[in-house]
């Protein structure tokens, strides 16, 4: 029985010793020496015990980085992504919460390292996979490790403005992960190019899946994101086979038309979440790639990467919405109400409730959030059972399909009705030379704001969307922007996007 994710990466490295695991744009590395460098940092890390304890990498993302992850691993630790992108603050806090007694690093950032995390142990993660292998260390390190022990934390932001860390174990990811690869058809044939960046649970179902496969993971270069045909060319010159990127990520493609200028034709599975996919942007990838598989995925890091998925049928009109879709093997999804009882008539929202092994942990250090998030299940009153609220709204449609609609927090009431901002952009979206856009509600001036990337006149937004909404959803001020700004995780900020065009509002979380 799988156990622990570092038998993922053994097996493959006995199947595929030569085949290239890792691909950076001037570096590969092989699963045999990924699995060797990986051996090698957790016997210098093992003496250190650090077993069950935090391990901070701060490094760019890359090879270095999953070395330093998986040799945490091997020394019976769980490792943090200390994204390099991030505010110095920031990450003062995140270690504030996390702990870490040391924090593993590249040599041309441990200076910087040291600054930002003063009093803390500084490790190069070259220096370590230099070390000699310790059979006795790693296996003294592994010795009484159970399948629950935490694999990563991942911290994301919080309402206190501290962030919070999602702890997420080893049999969440060995559950998903199978199921994942499984059903979207993941072999060791497949090359995987990973966007997310790696404090980003999406990357999660890159890198596992390609350890668990044999498959090659391609790391894009986070500059080539601001170069679209640098970005196509990569794509192309890799032979990629699968993208499971963020919504944002693909309409950066589309909207610069990158596809007009090559198509990736090796590409044969696309999966995104993170935000609603524009139905516009959907088509211009499958008019492009009209064999490939588009696979809607849903779900917050509290449950690992996702718990519903929606492959999406060839020529079927997505106009009214992409389905949330059926939950993943040994997950269930629900609609909660607001008595806890559970929904399961069409056109009813509830919120969407989530119970399985693929469960995190729960949030590290934080009581407070754990008792409003993963709390017993309200329909079961017999035994003790953990379920997960995710906050976001859902319906089944009449055809009994489960469809996201929207963040609980952000549901308004404007003019007297109750209104899901997502459904203002969807028709937004729809309308000709809208490139992305999306809607926030300002609740001091009781305004909707609609902004938007495109060549379409505010007028010609105005009368399109007349004709498919309310007039109360037409957003009364409308903004025409040049770009929109993303986050690290490659979704629209809307705040400070509307800070740009002099809007300061609440928008939608999804």
């Amino acid at each position: 029985m799988t156990t622990n994710v570092l038998q993922l990466l053994e097996e493959s490295a006995r199947r595929f010793p030569d085949k290239t695991a890792l691909r950076e744009v001037e570096r590969t590395l092989s699963y045999s020496k990924l699995c060797e460098l990986s051996r090698r940092t957790g016997s210098a890390l093992a003496g250190r015990d650090l077993r069950r304890k935090a391990v901070g990498v701060y490094a760019e993302k890359g090879i270095d980085a999953l070395c330093g992850f998986f040799g945490a691993v091997y020394a019976g630790a769980f490792y943090t992504m200390l994204n390099t992108e991030l505010p110095d603050a920031r990450l003062r806090s995140i270690q504030s919460v996390l702990e870490a007694p040391v924090i593993l690093t590249t040599s041309d950032l441990a200076g910087r390292a040291r600054e930002i995390f003063p009093g803390t142990e500084i490790l190069i993660i070259s220096d370590l996979a230099a070390h000699d292998i310790d059979e006795g260390a790693l296996n003294a390190a592994r010795r009484g490790a159970i399948d629950t022990d935490p694999l990563y934390v991942n911290f994301t932001s919080g309402s206190t403005g501290v962030p919070k860390g999602i702890a997420v174990c080893h049999r969440s990811v060995l559950d998903f992960i199978g199921f994942f690869t499984e059903l979207f058809g993941i072999t060791d044939s497949d090359v995987i190019a990973n966007q997310a960046p790696f404090d980003f649970d999406v990357s999660v179902k890159d890198i596992y899946s390609a350890i668990a496969t044999g498959a090659e993971l391609v790391i894009v270069p986070r500059e080539y994101f601001s170069a679209p045909t640098k970005l196509i060319d990569w794509l192309c010159d890799s032979k990629v086979t699968t993208m499971i990127w963020a919504v944002s990520a693909l309409c950066l493609i589309t909207t610069f038309h990158g596809l007009d200028y090559k198509t990736p034709e090796t590409v044969s599975k696309i999966l995104f979440s993170g935000e609603v996919m524009p139905v516009k942007h959907l088509r211009e990838w499958q008019k492009h790639l009209p064999e490939a598989m588009y696979v809607n995925l849903y779900g917050p890091t509290e449950i690992t990467c996702n718990c519903t998925y929606h492959i999406l049928e060839p020529g079927r009109d997505y106009s009214a919405g992409i389905p949330t879709g059926v939950p993943f093997p040994n997950e269930d999804v629900f609609l909660l109400g607001e008595n806890n009882q559970r929904i399961t008539e069409p056109g009813q929202t509830g919120i969407i409730t989530v119970r399985g092994t693929a469960l995190a942990l729960g949030y590290y250090k934080n009581d407070a959030q754990n008792a409003g998030a993963f709390i017993q299940n309200p329909l079961n009153t017999a035994y003790p059972e953990t379920v997960y609220l995710t906050g976001d709204l859902g319906m089944y449609s009449e055809d009994g399909e489960l469809m996201f609609c929207g963040r609980a927090d952000n549901q308004i009431k404007y003019q007297g009705h109750r209104i899901e901002l997502e459904e203002i952009e969807r028709a937004m979206s729809a309308v000709k030379g809208v490139e992305r856009c999306f809607c926030l509600f300002d609740e001091k001036k009781s305004r909707l704001r609609g902004y938007y990337v495109g060549e379409a006149e505010k007028a010609d937004i105005v009368s399109e969307m007349s004709a498919s909404v309310p007039p109360f959803m037409i957003p009364g001020t409308i903004y025409k922007l040049d770009n929109m700004i993303l986050t690290k995780n490659g979704k629209i900020d809307r705040a400070a996007t509307a800070a740009t065009a002099g809007g300061k509002s609440r928008g939608t979380g999804n």
